[in-house]
């Protein structure tokens, strides 16, 4: 909203709502909101009673999750170990990293200070565990520290909610008069034990304590950051061609996927002008691939476009849309075989004509003949697996039914005799009907029926052809008959 120059001000409250199971509710809110009592979970109907002006905008929750998700990679500057918590937390093991910032509490300054140039309000502190360590973020002081003998004293005074319980279980704690950590500890281990024998973890006190004082271990699961390939070509002088530099840069790119069996989907050529300025190439292709001369293939015809300017003296080439790329073999003489590979020929017609002229057919969940098959850009991500009808369709069919004359056997069988294309053709055999009904969340009101059958004229000929409506259902005139396609 900054950025679009419509930020409310700071002294007007504003909620983020989400959807709950009895209308929107707060999911989030600023300072001002706090202030008043608009707290996270409630209804925002009733926030608004309380606070007639209250600006409510819907929370992109999973934006949020997708962006915490690159802040995780981003603390690693820190610690080799970082996983998000949660939707609003990250757990960072700094276990032997915490002097090369100067200590703990200079690290959480260094961490505070970096996350406010991002925009973002933190809440840290370090302790031995990951439980204590969140009730320490979350309701402990500012910046705190805990050593490991420290933590019954830190967390005593701290609320259960500190122990991250389900809200079914905090409120059962709260009726029993166990408001504190400290007064949780103090009741016996057996009847803790006896009560929440059977609970799940979010909702079994006993457990979270054990988390908490590092009785029961609860390891950092740190997600890997995907690999990134980039080779880049420094160059002594200023050249005015990058295309001499393109086999080696795909090469050196291919051996570094080859060497961790993996492929690209796509190529990010960056050549840097002597004045400064950036200019870019990019190719995709339809499948995974490692091969440096089909690669710098997909170049051909690009890299002229591009300004030359004063020359270029730094060309990087990046991979993206890597993945792993199992290697197959191809024969029992290792030779590759003579057949044509369909993923690189729609590559190099996409680099040729674009990415909009290459496309491919893909099946649709739909029973009309004609919608159940559309098509997509090539390089596109394919759709979802659709079952394919199983009743036999033509090999060809009309892109637009064409009408014929029919002349009745029975009034509800099949034709006897048509005429299409200015021919007149005299059924011999015919097989069916199999009716179609209109698709009613699609077709207009008013859409009749089909009945196909498959009908073999005196040549020999077979032809797919319905009969559109029925006599008498209210749905206009008398049936039409159209020719819908052709068998082999």
């Amino acid at each position: 909203m900054e950025r679009r120059g419509n930020a409310p001000q700071d002294d007007i409250p504003l909620v983020l709502a989400s959807e709950g199971h009895h209308g929107p509710v707060i999911h989030a809110s600023n300072r001002i909101a706090r202030g008043m009592g608009i707290l996270p979970g409630s209804r925002v109907v009733d926030m608004r009673a309380i606070c007639p002006e209250l600006q409510v905008e819907y929370a992109d929750q999973a934006g949020d999750r997708a962006a915490l998700d690159r802040l995780v990679l981003w603390a690693r500057r820190w610690c080799p170990w970082t996983v998000r918590d949660g939707d609003n937390g990250m757990i960072l093991d700094t276990s032997g990293s915490d002097h090369l910032l100067g200590g703990e509490a200079a690290m959480l300054i260094e961490m505070e200070t970096q996350l406010s140039l991002l925009g973002l309000t933190s809440q840290l502190a370090v302790a031995p565990t990951w439980g204590s360590a969140w009730a320490l973020a979350r309701f402990g002081p500012v910046r705190s520290i805990c050593m490991a003998d420290e933590i019954p004293h830190k967390l005593g005074p701290l609320p259960v909610a500190g122990l991250r319980l389900d809200g079914e279980t905090l409120l059962l704690l709260q009726r029993l008069g166990l408001k504190t950590i400290g007064a949780l500890m103090d009741v016996p281990r057996l009847s803790l034990t006896r009560r929440f024998v059977k609970a799940a973890l979010a909702s079994n006190p006993l457990m979270r304590l054990d988390q908490a004082f590092g009785r029961l271990a609860e390891p950092v699961a740190s997600v890997d950051a995907k690999p990134r390939f980039v080779v880049q070509s420094r160059l002594a002088e200023p050249i005015f061609d990058p295309t001499p530099y393109l086999p080696q840069l795909c090469e050196d790119l291919c051996d570094a996927l080859q060497h961790a069996s993996m492929g690209c989907r796509r190529l990010h050529l960056t050549v840097y002008r002597t004045d400064g300025d950036v200019s870019f190439v990019d190719v995709a292709m339809s499948a995974s691939s490692q091969d440096p001369i089909h690669l710098h293939s997909l170049f051909r015809d690009k890299v002229e476009r591009i300004n030359p300017g004063f020359g270029f003296d730094l060309i990087t080439l990046a991979a993206g849309g890597v993945e792993p790329m199992h290697v197959v073999q191809k024969g029992l003489d290792g030779d590759v075989e003579d057949g044509l590979d369909l993923s690189l020929l729609v590559d190099r017609l996409t680099a040729k004509f674009g990415t909009q002229a290459v496309s491919r057919p893909t099946l649709r969940a739909s029973h009309v003949p004609e919608r159940a098959e559309g098509r997509v850009a090539a390089l596109s991500t394919p759709p979802p697996p659709v079952e394919a009808v199983s009743q036999n369709r033509p090999i060809r069919l009309l892109d637009v039914p064409e009408e014929v004359r029919v002349l009745y056997a029975v009034p509800e069988g099949p034709p006897a005799q048509f005429v299409w294309r200015k021919q007149t053709h005299r059924v011999t055999r015919y097989a069916g009907p199999e009716r179609i009904a209109p698709e009613w969340w699609k077709d207009r009101p008013g859409t009749r029926l089909r009945d196909y059958f498959k009908v073999e004229d005196q040549t020999g000929r077979r032809i797919w052809l319905y009969r559109e409506g029925l006599h008498d259902d209210g749905r206009g005139g008398d049936p039409r008959w159209f020719v819908h396609g052709m068998f082999a």
